[in-house]
């Protein structure tokens, strides 16, 4: 399968599970190559072309040319100069390896990582939070996640590859959106009663009975496990956290209890406050599932997938 095929299907997949839905998607893409289209010489020069297909800024190629035939991948969580050299002394050793896939971001999908946020505006409002409100509460979020990201060595990974000429592609936000709509898909249909009722469906699922394991599992953070769940969301893509003043507006729309990858100290505060149940799943086994809902398609036309870097792959028939 070649390397611009694996990138096609892992849009095509994400915009499948967009919260927003495919005709938002479509409608904000539209807009992007309108604006494009009235751009003079100079703008277009510096405009990221990619932008008119891939609504998802932190999902990219990286490095590599895109007809490059790939049969095997390196595939992991967090992939840096280290899981570049396993893939080359992999190599050496006999075990080919055609691209190295990290989830999160390196290179120009990491420095653009903010540009994806502003679809959590739209997952608030879905949620019952007012446009206006959603848009105004995100905007200062975003820009402290762009300075943020600012001064990081974004290419330190991608150069590695460059060296030792091995494919590099970042799959984000496509994951997120995969695992995002699987676990509310089940949330939605066992209708838990309690706190408690959720964090056990959670380890039902094999990422995270075997992050339970390893001392990585379903925890509730803000809350007890005695609490009814009332309305259940699952808060897992957009780029990263969104705003901590989310918790307020989530509150006054119903919201009861939130499902998360991970939470910071300050948010965690917020969501006690507005007295929201938080049950943060698992970092590392929330990514797993959404790449893995992935890596199953890849497998299906015949890849093979070497995990690595937190990844905890299982595979779904």
């Amino acid at each position: 399968m070649e390397l611009e095929k694996i990138y096609e299907l892992a849009l095509e997949l994400g915009i499948e599970a967009d919260p927003r839905g495919k005709e938002e998607v479509e409608r904000k893409l539209k807009e992007i190559r309108e604006e494009y289209d009235e751009m003079d010489e100079e703008e277009k020069g510096e405009f990221d072309e990619a932008k008119l297909e891939n609504p998802y800024s932190d999902t990219r190629i990286l490095y590599g040319d895109q007809a490059r035939e790939v049969e095997s991948i390196l595939v992991g969580i967090d992939i840096d100069v280290s899981e570049v050299l396993i893939a080359d002394r992999l190599t050496e050793k006999g075990r080919n390896i055609d691209l190295v896939m990290s989830h999160h971001p390196e290179g120009k999908a990491l420095a653009a990582l903010h540009q994806v946020m502003h679809m959590q505006e739209d997952i608030l409002y879905e949620h019952g939070v007012p446009i206006n409100v959603a848009e105004d509460i995100m905007a200062e979020r975003i820009q402290e996640v762009e300075r943020r990201l600012m001064p990081v060595n974004h290419n330190k990974t991608r150069d590695a590859a460059r060296i030792f000429d091995i494919p590099l592609l970042s799959v984000h936000t496509p994951a997120d959106n995969l695992v995002t709509e699987y676990l509310q898909s089940k949330i939605d249909k066992e209708k838990p009663d309690k706190v408690e009722n959720v964090v056990q469906l959670l380890k039902e699922i094999p990422e995270y009975k075997e992050a339970v394991t390893e001392k990585a599992g379903p925890k509730v953070v803000v809350g007890s496990e005695d609490r009814r769940a009332g309305k259940v969301v699952v808060d897992m893509t957009g780029g990263t956290s969104g705003s901590k003043e989310a918790f307020k507006n989530l509150s006054q729309a119903g919201v009861g209890t939130l499902v998360c990858m991970h939470i910071g100290e300050e948010h965690r505060k917020k969501a006690e406050e507005n007295h929201i149940n938080v049950v943060i799943a698992g970092h590392m086994a929330s990514d797993s599932i959404g790449l893995n809902l992935f890596l199953d398609r890849l497998e299906e036309k015949g890849i093979e997938i070497i995990p690595c870097s937190g990844l905890i792959r299982v595979v779904r028939n």
